[in-house]
């Protein structure tokens, strides 16, 4: 598979008020829909990734961006500093629905609005405490949980397989998000692994810890779930090959761009999801009513060309298990 194209997304506004007509049913607005979008990583809204699947829903729907609706994406250079102000510029904009990413992303919104409707991607959710509960989120916040804390074990184990002499492995994690060490240590312990931890979450803190995983000799690398961290995929995938390093990454799209090896929900899916989430609020759902989604499924990729670059003999019985080779 050719490595996938990131193009820039040209978003557009139109603020107006809104109108429906009828119940039920998503009716010809007044005028058009204003959907915001708030994300650390600016390659969350290009064409590849969020745009397009929402671009998608609402084509179903006989509605075409700059008529009925129109876009309104900011997003932050990959740091989390500055997500506050942004969203307030999104709720002084009156967006009708707020698309939040990650969890500084999502507590951000909701420190800027508690009315305006807000459908958010997050590692978890509920563990964050994002959300009040899956079943009923409450407040004005729902979106999809995309089981980050459950599979950062299984990834653990997963890179073991494929590196068994690996007998230091490391973390790299954003400690904004939710933290899932003391599942990993607990899972390294069994394994027989000394698992070192490493945090950033803003690319010079990235830099660093890419220079401190340098020198502590540890054989593989475990990267977990952050809007950070995916923002600097390309750095981390140059710096891993560079020091001959295999890693794993949680979104399947990673190896699809030069990572080794990746296992957990495709997000093209999760960001459709998420798309069908906001045309339910637009209809008139209430977020405190819509239910947190789960990924419909998880995949295991593998990046044969990248484990040839390592010199990497990539076990057979995991290869089996692989839901797409890249060769």
């Amino acid at each position: 598979m050719k490595r996938r194209d990131v193009t820039a997304v040209l978003a557009s506004v139109a603020i107006a008020g809104l109108h429906f007509a009828g119940t039920g049913a998503l009716a010809q607005p007044a005028r058009p829909f204003v959907i915001g979008g708030l994300s650390p990583d600016p390659s969350e809204f290009t064409e590849t990734y969020f745009s397009n699947p929402l671009r998608e829903v609402m084509k179903t729907l006989g509605w075409e961006e700059g008529q009925q609706y129109t876009l309104l994406f900011l997003s932050n250079g990959g740091r989390n500093e500055g997500l506050a102000a942004l969203a307030r510029q999104l709720v002084a904009r009156q967006v009708d629905v707020l698309a939040a990413f990650g969890d500084s992303a999502i507590r951000a919104a909701q420190q800027a609005t508690q009315t305006i409707p807000i459908a958010a991607i997050a590692d978890d959710m509920v563990g964050s405490g994002l959300v009040a509960s899956m079943a009923r989120p409450g407040g004005n916040t729902t979106g999809v949980s995309i089981l980050a804390s459950e599979l950062d074990v299984k990834r653990l184990e997963l890179l073991h397989e494929l590196a068994p002499q690996a007998s230091r492995i490391g973390a790299l994690a954003d400690p904004t998000t939710v933290s899932t060490r003391p599942q990993l240590e607990a899972a390294a312990g069994r394994l027989g692994i000394d698992l070192i931890f490493f945090t950033a979450e803003n690319p010079a803190q990235i830099t660093t810890a890419i220079e401190k995983i340098a020198t502590a000799r540890v054989g593989a690398l475990n990267v977990l779930a952050s809007p950070i961290l995916y923002a600097a995929r390309s750095e981390i995938i140059v710096a891993t090959a560079h020091l001959r390093l295999p890693a794993i990454f949680q979104a399947p799209e990673v190896s699809y761009e030069g990572g080794l090896i990746a296992y957990g929900p495709p997000l093209s899916l999760c960001y459709r999801q998420l798309a069908t989430l906001i045309v339910k609020i637009l209809k008139g759902a209430k977020p405190a009513d819509l239910p947190v989604e789960q990924p419909v499924k998880v995949d295991l990729v593998i990046n044969l060309k990248t484990a040839k670059a390592l010199d990497l003999m990539i076990p057979p019985t995991l290869l089996a298990r692989a839901d797409e080779v890249i060769e």
